[in-house]
């Protein structure tokens, strides 16, 4: 007896292998069988005599795993929207937040609407909103999980450490208007990323996109970071244990410090 059935559908089941219709039982939450269906074939009638609490008639639509969207900035939705809208209503089951080194933790009391200024000239997302809706309570990053984890989504979330937010929290007015990062400053930093990735982050997001600018038309603080201080905060990022370094790499010619942007991307590991 399943709780649900999912019958007559055509699995697309992400291998890249070929769709084929199929009827899928459902139990306490997982798939417990994918039994595939014959047009003319009695030996292939799928699950259609199986018991189930509630049917599904899935024919002539597509049935796939759920969608991983590993570019999202729901970091200030995420306080005041359970739901995750519009995502979860398009067959994401699976966001991914801190993307393009903006985002909301680590922050100085204070300063959080600096962060909601950077994420507004960033990605557009009006800053009434964001002051609206956010509810503070974290100053660093760890923290910053435990407000997520304390809260009831629809679907899963995971979230990056961005570099902006790193940058500004260590530096300071120094961080934010993108001076170089000393020596004291890359330590600083380092164990702020070390602390993250420990604490659940999926890993570290940093930008080199000028198009990429706070509302005061600042570049995201890390735009033009030096190859010591990413190679640094790479090393600290492999340091905490798996994760990935997310780049929005830059679209024309700029003044930077790297002529080997690609040697550093995946310095973490």
């Amino acid at each position: 007896m399943f709780d649900l059935k999912i019958v007559g559908g055509t699995v697309a089941d992400g291998t890249g292998a070929q769709r084929y219709r199929a009827d899928i039982g459902i139990k306490d939450g997982m798939i417990v069988d994918v039994v595939r269906r014959g047009s003319n074939d009695p030996a292939m009638a799928g699950l259609e005599r199986a018991g189930a609490a509630e049917t599904i008639d899935a024919t002539g639509q597509l049935v796939v795993p759920g969608f991983v969207d590993i570019h999202t900035h729901y970091d200030g939705q995420m306080s005041w929207d359970g739901l995750l809208e519009p995502s979860s209503g398009h067959g994401v089951t699976t966001v991914v937040t801190g993307n393009c080194g903006v985002g909301f933790a680590p922050v100085r009391p204070g300063r959080e609407d600096w962060l909601i200024k950077l994420m507004e000239g960033v990605e557009d997302i009006p800053g009434t909103a964001l002051t609206e809706g956010i509810t503070w309570g974290w100053e660093s990053y760890p923290e910053y999980l435990d407000a997520i984890d304390s809260r009831t989504f629809a679907i899963d979330v995971g979230s990056q450490l961005p570099h902006g937010a790193v940058r500004a929290y260590t530096m300071g007015e120094r961080g934010a208007r993108n001076e170089p990062a000393t020596a004291d400053d890359i330590a600083a930093m380092s164990r702020l990323v070390t602390e993250a990735v420990e604490a659940g982050a999926l890993g570290f997001s940093t930008s080199r996109t000028l198009a990429h600018r706070a509302m005061d038309g600042e570049p995201v603080p890390g735009t033009f970071a030096a190859e010591d201080e990413l190679f640094g905060l790479g090393r600290a990022m492999a340091a905490g244990g798996q994760a990935v370094f997310e780049l929005a790499p830059q679209g024309q010619r700029a003044r930077t410090s790297s002529g080997r942007s690609g040697n550093w991307i995946g310095c973490g590991g």
